[in-house]
């Protein structure tokens, strides 16, 4: 079945939900899709105040540790490896329409998630924590303001100001985290890949884009993360198909037309060499 998270929240008990758009949980325990990568359709903020949760974000690996808080946006493959037994957190989850109403300026939209694409955990201190749990029992009184648009306005605004402080956090933490030259170069490409892997798959395309050639390109890919950049481009295509397969309701063929492979039979053939069984088989798992 595709994942649905409107569905998931049947099954939490302490949800507070501001509108259709707006959702604060308590401590959730959301498990049906971490079997496999699934594409989410809102964005959401973890406060993890106890344990930790272990997984990655289109296909980087993070570990969300307490106390910090974690930000996921709209759009992105996720996929759960490990939670702890002793997590406890809160999470607020947006709708895509409250998430994309929240500025009208593209390029502060643009800033916002370009920082937490890069840095979606960030380390807390106990002052912030505190912060934190303010702001999230702020937004509950919200619900007891009668009227609905005056409630959206004020929620609408102390998360833009909310997302604003993150931001500001999130990039004093990349400015003191020097990288040396081949993994700015590393970054580069992964973003590239992230932006371009649906039209372009060959590593020419890449090389081309960084200005190198594609051996000397591959040799800095390997030897500064393990896998070829042939392997990377590999990757993200595959990890988009997976989610289209588990968390859709598309077909082999539309999935295939959306990758922009030449024929649905080319695109199983490629999946199955990648993954090891074709699309079928890994949606009927």
């Amino acid at each position: 079945m595709p994942f649905n998270w409107e569905a998931e929240l049947d099954n939490v008990k302490k949800v507070y939900s501001i509108g259709n758009d707006f959702f604060l949980i308590d401590n959730p325990a959301i498990v049906s899709a971490f079997d496999y990568p699934f594409k989410i359709n809102m964005s959401a903020i973890v406060i993890c105040t106890k344990g930790y949760m272990k997984g990655s974000i289109n296909l980087n690996s993070y570990v969300s540790q307490a106390p910090c808080i974690t930000v996921l946006l709209q759009g992105q493959i996720l996929q759960y490896e490990h939670i702890s037994e002793d997590f406890s957190g809160f999470f607020l989850i947006m709708s895509e329409q409250f998430a994309n109403n929240l500025m009208i300026n593209v390029q502060e939209r643009l800033s916002l998630n370009f920082a937490f694409a890069n840095n979606p955990c960030l380390p807390l201190s106990k002052d912030e924590m505190e912060s934190l749990l303010d702001y999230y029992d702020l937004l509950k009184k919200t619900r007891r303001i009668a009227d609905l648009s005056v409630r959206r306005e004020m929620v609408k605004h102390l998360t833009l100001a909310f997302y604003y402080a993150l931001t500001y956090q999130s990039h004093i933490l990349s400015g003191n985290a020097k990288q040396p030259k081949e993994g700015i170069l590393l970054d580069r490409f992964m973003r590239l890949v992230q932006e371009n892997f649906r039209e372009h798959r060959d590593i020419g395309f890449y090389a081309d884009k960084l200005g190198l050639t594609p051996k000397y390109l591959s040799k800095i890919i390997r030897d500064n993360s393990g896998a070829s950049a042939g392997e990377w481009i590999d990757n993200y295509i595959v990890l988009e198909a997976k989610a289209m397969l588990k968390s859709t309701n598309m077909t082999i063929q539309q999935i295939s037309d959306e990758l922009n492979f030449p024929s649905q039979s080319f695109f199983g053939k490629y999946f199955k060499r990648v993954v090891g069984v074709s699309p079928k088989s890994y949606r009927g798992k």
